[in-house]
């Protein structure tokens, strides 16, 4: 089953008898994903740079932005209009196959992976998560690729407190890792 049919026809009764919604228009829902990658010391490296924006384009299915330093900051090293990093932001049904891809392949294909923190959605219910290594995803082959690179994955929600983006997020299948009690 797809994700948005799933989420049309099992996440929001649930939500719904769970938090008591009326209507099912009040169910929160993931509104957009972003995929970023800081290029940090290699901004210079324009074949680094490029690689990481044909990466992302693998990953997502679309052309990347790139961002620039909108200020020089010395100690940095940073000069105004400097590559920094390149950002994706997938929304509607692109978000949805991501996602789904997200959840169901990649999460699984890290190495040593327990489980995504509870402490790592926000007071609003966004989650952000990290990678290691971009080779996680199935679109990218680990022959063909120079240089392997972190990335950040930001799925954004309009729920309104993180109890309610937090089982959002566990029904649609993210993988978190059961709290120890203490005690």
């Amino acid at each position: 089953m797809r994700l948005k049919e799933k989420y049309q026809k099992q996440i929001v009764p649930k939500m719904k008898e769970k938090f008591g919604y009326k209507n099912g228009m009040e169910v929160p829902r993931i509104i957009k994903a972003t995929i970023n990658v800081g290029v940090g010391r290699n901004s210079k490296d324009h074949k680094y740079v490029d690689e990481v924006v044909k990466s992302i384009i693998q990953i997502s299915g679309q052309k990347p932005v790139q961002t620039k330093a909108k200020k020089s900051i010395a100690s940095f090293k940073l000069r105004q209009g400097t590559i920094t990093g390149v950002m994706a932001t997938l929304r509607g049904r692109r978000m949805y196959d991501f996602l789904e891809k997200l959840v169901n392949i990649s999460f699984p294909r890290v190495r040593d992976f327990r489980g995504i923190s509870a402490s790592q959605v926000d007071r609003t219910g966004n989650l952000t998560v990290g990678f290691k290594e971009n080779i996680v995803f199935p679109e990218i082959s680990q022959d063909e690729v120079e240089n392997i690179h972190g990335l950040e994955i930001s799925v954004t929600t309009n729920a309104k407190t993180r109890e309610e983006g937090l089982e959002l997020l566990k029904l649609i299948g993210f993988p978190f890792k059961e709290e120890e009690k203490k005690g």
